[in-house]
């Protein structure tokens, strides 16, 4: 599979990458619609490719989207607006539903393509994976859950007074959470106007490190899985480096509080 996007779209189908790969056990790779388009690689038989498009009008993706068309490649869609070019162009594909995107944070459409991703993900499992039944309990669990981080609006807006004059941030995160922190920095950007980047946790020693000051504010996702300590390693580096602090964590996880 490989899976064509731009922006916020490109991010959740790094998530659909993990995804496909893990638990339907598919071969995947994202690229950029606007770098695809203009590559001359070979195409092995057997390749499909996946057009996410909140719009589906994205002008890069749907030229990305002709290119495989002309290879004679199979060519999937997830987009939001119904009757849109690229849905009525690819050979089949999921609609989000999730009503229209009025802000530039695509915030709805971002959560129902991932959604979305997992649901084809288990689609293409048939059914095997033993994680089947799990995920699709805790897709069922996320509206309550939404609730609850809402209910923390007061606090929330107190940390963002609290460092909205720092000019740069940073924002870190692992495997699922890589694409996450990438898209919680390009979310910045566009409600803040505010410079951020996002990384692999794992390369914070590649250079990211040089730049942690007190100035410059970590925002860290910390779930609780196997490679939880991994993060909380990353933390204890920038704060030796004084950097601050704002970790994304579990209930009860006294760790990232230290």
């Amino acid at each position: 599979m490989i899976i064509l996007a731009c922006g916020t779209s490109y991010h959740a189908g790094l998530v659909g990458e993990y995804l496909f790969e893990e638990i339907a056990r598919l071969p995947t790779e994202v690229h950029f619609s606007s770098e695809f388009r203009y590559r001359d690689e070979p195409f092995e038989e057997g390749v499909a490719v996946l057009a996410i498009s909140q719009s589906g009008e994205t002008a890069d993706t749907l030229a990305a989207l002709r290119k495989a068309k002309e290879k004679g490649l199979l060519t999937l869609g997830i987009v939001n607006t119904v009757g849109s070019t690229i849905a009525r162009e690819t050979d089949a594909g999921v609609y989000n539903h999730a009503g229209p995107e009025i802000g530039v944070a695509s915030t709805k459409a971002f959560l129902s393509q991932i959604t979305v991703l997992v649901l084809m993900a288990i689609y293409f499992s048939k059914n095997n994976d033993s994680l089947t039944g799990n995920l699709l309990k805790e897709l069922g669990k996320i509206p309550e859950k939404i609730k609850k981080i809402l209910f923390q609006s007061s606090a929330i807006e107190k940390l963002a007074l609290k460092y909205k004059d720092c000019a740069n941030f940073l924002f870190i995160g692992r495997r699922y959470n890589y694409p996450t922190a990438l898209e919680g920095a390009l979310k910045l950007k566009e409600v803040s106007y505010i410079h951020a980047e996002g990384y692999g946790a794992g390369e914070m020693k590649h250079g990211p490190l040089a730049m942690i000051c007190p100035d410059f504010p970590t925002m860290a996702i910390v779930p609780q899985n196997g490679i939880s300590e991994k993060i909380y390693s990353n933390l204890e580096e920038i704060k030796a480096r004084k950097g601050s602090i704002l970790a994304i964590a579990m209930e009860g996880d006294k760790k990232s509080r230290h």
